[in-house]
């Protein structure tokens, strides 16, 4: 059945800002350049730690001007947006010198936007003194099952939601650079789930995280494995797990690389799947005593979460430019998954329930 009422993928409304593309590596080389490439939107230049590595992909993408540093890119007036694709232990520091830009008018960074809740607050609060826009990447919730699971919900379809599940068992085979950070899955891949679960119903009150070292890794950790709890004032009950390093998804065994999602209501029933790790779309079932008939009805769609979910990322960010509106994406937003994070790091430090009233970000 085609996806018809529904709107799993947004309509490009602006394209009209000068791109300058941060970072070399498999997200930004198949994701982010192969959406533009498709929106219209115009790239300038690219630069990366590595000018080699730029230097292919602006091949490959006919960027015209490939910069020594990103310091350069950054300086280059002919940018007006910044679109990162960088580690989040460097990215602040991008970030700093892109707001002292006169000609830069906006930030696109990725998730996590640092690597702890105070250094995410002070970045919120000097993008808003400089009177810039810094946005954050939470691509997720531009995956298309998302974006249609969140029409179904606001529809009322479903009824008073009362459970939600996100199971996820597939490695992030790119990022390898991770394995190098004392904060593993949650801050990293975690971050993907508590945001868009933040998307669907609003911000938890509380938050439960357990995790264990997962011994197939060849680095060592201390999140490895992590199942989280969440409580909203709505009632919903959601639970988010990561298994992301290893497994039945490497060498030696079939691939069987998945990530599954729930949601029950009182009305109805919503489940499928993200496609990112097999590399196809996204899927979404929902049955609804009042909408459907009780039966199951299967919108589909032909775009994926990666690449066709980073038009929308940048077309919001591009929007709120050309009409002086926030963007969906804030920072101010970001910075309340940033808090849900560090209370699921401190429910694991201290073995309890955190409440996010405990994390100040004020």
């Amino acid at each position: 059945m085609a996806s018809t009422g529904f709107e799993p993928d947004v309509k490009v409304r602006v394209k009209d800002y000068r791109i300058g593309c941060i970072g070399a590596g498999m997200i930004m080389a198949e994701c982010h350049l192969a959406a533009y490439a498709q929106a219209g939107f115009p790239v300038v230049a690219i630069a990366s730690r590595t000018k080699a590595n730029a230097a292919k992909v602006a091949d490959r993408w006919h960027i015209p001007t490939v910069h020594d540093t990103p310091e350069q890119l950054i300086e280059d007036d002919r940018v007006e947006i910044v679109d990162l694709a960088f580690p989040p232990d460097q990215q602040p520091a991008l970030i700093r010198h892109a707001l002292k830009q006169k000609h830069i008018k906006a930030i696109l960074a990725q998730k996590p936007l640092a690597l702890s809740v105070e250094e995410a607050v002070r970045l919120r609060d000097e993008s808003a003194a400089s009177g810039k826009i810094l946005s954050v990447n939470q691509n997720m919730r531009y995956d298309q099952s998302m974006r249609v699971l969140k029409q179904i919900i606001d529809s009322g379809a479903l009824g008073e939601v009362v459970f939600a599940e996100i199971d996820m068992h597939a490695i992030p085979h790119w990022q390898t650079f991770l394995a190098d950070y004392d904060r593993l899955t949650l801050a990293n891949m975690s971050v993907h789930h508590l945001d868009v679960l933040r998307f669907l119903f609003g911000d938890p009150d509380e938050i439960t995280t357990l995790t264990r070292k997962d011994p197939r890794t060849k680095f060592d950790h201390s999140d490895g494995i992590t199942v989280s709890t969440l409580r909203f004032p709505s009632g919903v009950l959601a639970v988010s797990l990561e298994d992301v390093w290893s497994g039945p998804r490497q060498e030696g065994y079939d691939d069987d690389q998945h990530i599954n999602w729930r949601v029950d209501g009182t009305k109805g029933v919503a489940k499928g799947t993200i496609g990112w790790p097999k590399g196809v779309a996204s899927t979404l079932t929902y049955a609804s005593t009042e909408a459907t008939g009780g039966k199951w009805v299967s919108p589909s769609w032909e775009t994926m979460w990666f690449p066709h979910a980073f038009i929308g990322v940048m077309e919001q960010l591009q929007y709120a430019l050309k009409t002086g509106t926030p963007p969906a994406l804030s920072v101010a937003d970001n910075v309340k998954t940033m808090a849900l994070v560090e209370a699921g790091y401190r429910s694991m430090a201290e073995g309890r329930t955190i409440k996010l009233s405990e994390i100040r970000v004020d």
